[in-house]
């Protein structure tokens, strides 16, 4: 388990910290700052944190699928906060400050605060990478009243919050203590005492600290790896977690191997919660046979797509976007030395209007990954009415892959799927097979039954 620095933990007074001038409704959770937070002594903690906010505002407890839940902003307002494991800035700072700091900075309101009014869930569209889709499904559903997504900073001072889709989403950073994984943070821990944990917590990847799981022991606290791995994280730590998803069945039984009775569901939170506005058909001509939208990495195995290409005729043209990575200058020349027909672009990446203008540039779209988790862009090129040729041999995911929507073969065959795909291309209606079934409508159903919050 990583802890954090016990002289971060260690009782002492905030330096100018006069509860007089914070809002009434942070002055407990400046007072909760003052108090060691280690172990078991957490639930003491929130006891006498409760117990001070209902002397001051009466009841205002609220369930949430479990014990009774107090938030300081708002007794009314369901919150999601998304915990992703992408990280920013360039370089760890040598002094963290201490949670009491940290504490000061969010009760003094100078790094804002939760939204305190009710979201238009009527007025926007489910739209956005894979990490937004999901929390603004439950938005949209009426689940929850607001949500966060939550990344992670390396040096000192995170930025402000991103305000530009508030308040249907805000997106917060937060400074890490240091490169240690799980991540931990005396900056989100801050945040969580002040303001108080959210009603549902998802964590993507990487994971947090079990400190920051035991400080939202009230909340329905979900987990995706969002990999190949079913868990990437510790059993200290995914023991918190009251529901896993996965990308396919053999996933769901490392968790229960590992956590004998944890709710599962093969959920993968990329394909699932596809968002049918944000990629669509566009009339015009389809100068490429092929398209592959992945990450310049070794993982996304672009070499079987290369290798299938140069076993094809040099009619066949292929285009690669690359929305980040290191291999980009390493495989733009592989595919020179191989004279095989490809174009690239990226990285940096492409706006997601761009990304479907090029999909429909293609006839076919790739998946030649195998250690990989369920990858977003399945459904994303089927929406874009793209049939999907994926590796047979591709870890999650592979569920979507049905005579509607494409076709699985080996690496070795995948020249010979590439030319039959291209011949049968009427056959195929992709579009409609995850409208009918993997759109946000449906996911955010099936994890509505499965958390068992009633929309309101």
């Amino acid at each position: 388990m990583i802890k954090l620095d016990r002289s971060a933990l260690k009782p002492m007074k905030f330096p100018g910290c006069d509860h007089r001038q914070l809002p009434r409704r942070q002055v407990a959770s400046c007072k909760l700052a003052s108090i060691a937070i280690l172990g078991s002594g957490r639930s003491e903690i929130y006891k006498s944190l409760a117990a001070d906010r209902r002397g001051r505002a009466g009841s205002k407890e609220r369930q949430a699928g479990g014990p009774n839940l107090i938030m300081t902003h708002s007794t009314k307002l369901r919150r999601l906060v998304v915990i992703s494991d992408f990280q920013a800035g360039d370089t760890f700072s040598a002094s963290v400050p201490t949670i009491e700091e940290f504490c000061h900075q969010w009760g003094s309101g100078a790094r804002g605060q939760p939204v305190d009014t009710v979201n238009e869930r009527h007025g926007f569209a489910v739209e956005g990478g894979y990490i937004e889709r999901l929390p603004l499904a439950c938005l949209k559903a009426g689940i929850v009243d607001a949500v966060e997504v939550w990344t992670h900073w390396r040096g000192d001072h995170a930025p402000q919050a991103d305000l530009r889709a508030a308040p249907r989403l805000i997106r917060r950073s937060f400074q890490m203590n240091g490169p240690e994984e799980p991540i931990s943070s005396n900056d989100m821990m801050a945040h969580i005492l002040t303001f108080g944990p959210p009603d549902i917590l998802c964590v993507w990847g990487l994971g947090v600290s079990q400190d920051l799981l035991t400080a939202c022991k009230n909340s329905f606290k979900i987990y995706n790896s969002i990999d190949a791995p079913a868990l990437r994280i510790p059993p200290e730590v995914s023991r918190h977690f009251d529901l896993v998803l996965t990308g396919a069945a053999w996933q769901s039984d490392e968790v229960s191997s590992r956590h004998p009775g944890m709710k599962t569901a093969i959920l993968p939170i990329g394909p699932e919660f596809a968002s049918d506005t944000m990629f669509f058909p566009i009339d015009g001509p389809k100068p490429y046979d092929i398209i592959y939208v992945a990450a310049a990495q070794n993982y996304k195995r672009h070499d079987i797509l290369f290798h299938a290409l140069a076993r094809l005729p040099r009619s066949v043209r292929a285009l690669c976007v690359f929305g980040y990575g290191e291999m980009a200058s390493d495989l733009r020349a592989r595919a020179s030395d191989m004279q095989i027909n490809v174009d690239f672009i990226g990285p940096p990446g492409v706006p997601f209007v761009e990304v479907n203008r090029l999909m429909n540039q293609a006839k076919i779209g790739v998946v030649c990954g195998i250690d990989d988790g369920a990858p977003a862009i399945l459904t994303e090129y089927m929406l874009a009415g793209l049939p999907v040729l994926a590796n047979s041999a591709l870890s999650c995911g592979l569920q979507y892959i049905t005579p509607q929507t494409g076709r699985a073969a080996s690496s070795d065959e995948f020249h010979e799927s590439i030319s039959e795909m291209l011949a049968t291309l009427s056959v195929f209606s992709p579009r409609q097979m995850v409208i009918d079934n993997w759109t946000w409508p449906h996911s955010v159903r099936k994890l509505q039954a499965l958390i068992g919050f009633e929309a309101h």
